[in-house]
């Protein structure tokens, strides 16, 4: 019989998409203790079903069947991608599963920024009525949105932007102009060069070593003072101690964020004493919809290893 390990909680629609296999296992490792007893409990699995417990080499090197790693998410920092490689494991994500809700939510820290929703509801509060006459907010319409990173989630915000008459400037070494693509966009060769346009700066790419820090202060000083800077990818890629520089010295007007470094974010933070940035604990997939589709497609994931049959659109390159 198979065996399928999982390391976070997985919404019913997961586990039963599990259940209807009778010729495998289940087993559930939240009370994991840590890494000695997770890679105990793993020694005979053939898929480690994961959320954000962190997957390091001993785990997987104990796993002496395993077959795959299946992330339910898009994500996938917490696990040893090297340590795989070594094995010939594959990693497989869920795809475009999460897309649309990660990109509602980006789309959502646009429209907030932008109508500076926040300022006007305190104001409301406190019976500022006047300061409807300050023109805080701007419109979207023929805003520039500069996106880093155009997998799936980009993609899926172009979309949403030009629907709101945004023009969409798109970066990323990895993909093809156009590839992609259902909606109006126009790559540019360099990061300066969308940084120095944009209006709005949109974050997806992966944390890897090669995006950590990729928005740094040199980065963030050659923006426009009014631009807002979004980010619904990692924490990381976006240097947090250059963000909240200017943000409170006025170099960039405003930011959303739903990723950090450390999450949660430790008390005291910078962030949390500015009033120009929107926060979220990490929950742009987080809705009841996308974790049911997430989850499905993580646990189709682990079967369809088992079956030797995993769709290679849903796996992490190797190389």
């Amino acid at each position: 019989m198979s065996k399928v390990i999982i390391t976070d909680p997985l919404q019913p629609a997961g586990l039963d998409r599990l259940a209807q296999r009778p010729d495998v296992q289940v087993s559930l490792a939240m009370d994991a203790s840590g890494e000695d007893e997770l890679a105990e409990r793993v020694t005979d699995a053939d898929a480690i079903l994961v959320g954000l417990t962190r997957i390091t080499p001993k785990i997987i090197e104990s796993a002496r069947r395993l077959k795959v790693v299946s992330r339910r998410g898009v994500g996938y920092d917490n696990v040893d991608l090297e340590a795989l490689r070594r094995r010939q494991i594959p990693l497989a994500v869920v795809g475009t599963a999460n897309a649309a809700s990660v990109a509602e939510h980006t789309l959502f820290f646009i429209l907030a920024l932008a109508k500076q929703v926040i300022a006007y509801d305190h104001a409301v509060r406190a019976g500022n009525w006047q300061f409807r006459d300050s023109m805080a907010a701007v419109d979207v319409l023929d805003k520039t949105l500069f996106l880093v990173g155009f997998g799936r989630v980009g993609r899926a915000v172009a979309e949403r932007a030009v629907a709101f008459g945004m023009k969409v400037l798109v970066y990323d070494p990895l993909v093809k102009p156009a590839a992609g693509a259902r909606a109006p966009v126009d790559f540019v060769s360099t990061l300066h060069a969308g940084l120095t346009a944009c209006d709005f700066l949109s974050v997806h790419a992966p944390l890897t070593p090669e995006t950590r820090d990729l928005v740094g202060s040199e980065e963030l000083a050659i923006m426009k003072p009014t631009a807002f800077v979004v980010s619904t990818a990692r924490g990381g890629v976006v240097n947090e101690s250059a963000l909240a520089d200017a943000l409170a010295n006025g170099r960039i007007r405003g930011a959303g964020l739903d990723v950090f470094t450390q999450e949660p974010l430790p008390a005291g933070h910078p962030f949390t004493k500015l009033d120009n940035v929107l926060l979220s604990p990490h929950t742009a997939a987080l809705t009841r919809e996308c974790a049911d589709r997430m989850d499905v497609v993580a646990a189709q994931n682990c079967l369809d290893a088992i079956d030797g049959k995993l769709d290679p659109a849903l796996l992490v390159p190797n190389g």
